[in-house]
């Protein structure tokens, strides 16, 4: 049900964008930098948010798609790429893991850098990418190249309980032993990813960021409980935490409200 409604809300936004390749340690990651209306990449500068997907998403979905519009309309660039297994992107779904997912956001990160264009970078991560989003700010911070924010979106910092107990929503493994692959939704779910994320250093790696962070989680999310905002929100020296009443883990109802914490939190970081 859950992959289906994914799919079902997958619909392409009519966005003025430039289509690219990445190339990251797992491969090819298929990425798309879409630019405000009228901008001129010879002449013009402007702010990158570097968008990452959850797990079943992909650049194309939501919360993706609307984001990635509303940003634009605002004036900032959006860069949104599929990791390494999902989308267009190479490499396949079982191969996937987290720590492969932040050297994916690294290579992103490195080519968003290179771009003339660009003055500043934010990160922005939903769900599983928001996990990400974290720990690479937090590396980011540690080697003295920071995003200028981080913005998290339902984080699901709760993947690392998950592979511990081998329960992922549907499917259940022994956390000890663990399968070859699993279906989680009709996603390949490998051995690998169950073992790395049960040891992974998220809210260590994750606090090493000093940067403004802004915190959005929906209080009908039952996919990934509010507590896991909540905790990343003690982490942080610099944090603010929207609780957005009456919506759920993709953000489908009150989409302004949304819309308008990420560009009043923007605008303060100006």
């Amino acid at each position: 049900m859950f992959k289906l409604l994914y799919c079902l809300i997958g619909i392409p936004a009519m966005l003025i964008s430039q289509g690219t390749q990445i190339k990251a340690p797992s491969g090819n990651l298929a990425a798309e930098v879409l630019l405000p209306k009228g901008f001129d990449c010879e002449k013009d500068h402007c702010t990158l948010v570097i968008m990452m997907h959850g797990f079943l998403g992909s650049k194309k979905k939501v919360p993706m798609q609307f984001l990635s519009r509303e940003l634009q309309k605002a004036g900032y660039a959006v860069l949104r790429f599929d990791f390494d297994g999902y989308g267009d992107s190479d490499g396949a779904e079982e191969e996937n893991t987290v720590p492969k997912m932040i050297d994916d956001a690294k290579a992103v990160w490195d080519y968003a850098s290179s771009l003339p264009y660009v003055d500043r970078i934010v990160i922005l991560g939903h769900s599983q990418g928001g996990v990400v989003a974290g720990m690479l700010a937090g590396r980011l911070e540690k080697a003295g190249t920071p995003p200028v924010a981080l913005i998290q979106l339902a984080p699901a910092s709760v993947l690392k309980e998950y592979a511990q107990r081998g329960r992922f929503f549907s499917a259940h493994c022994d956390p000890e032993n663990p399968p070859e692959k699993i279906s989680v939704y009709g996603f390949k779910m490998g051995r690998d990813y169950i073992t790395t994320a049960q040891t992974l250093p998220i809210e260590e790696e994750s606090s090493w960021f000093t940067g403004p962070v802004c915190l959005i989680h929906g209080t009908w999310d039952g996919i990934i409980p509010i507590s896991c905002s909540e905790s990343y929100d003690k982490l942080y020296q610099d944090s603010e935490f929207h609780r957005v009443q009456g919506t759920g883990h993709l953000f489908l109802l009150h989409r302004r409200q949304v819309r308008d914490i990420l560009l009043d939190f923007l605008r303060g970081i100006n």
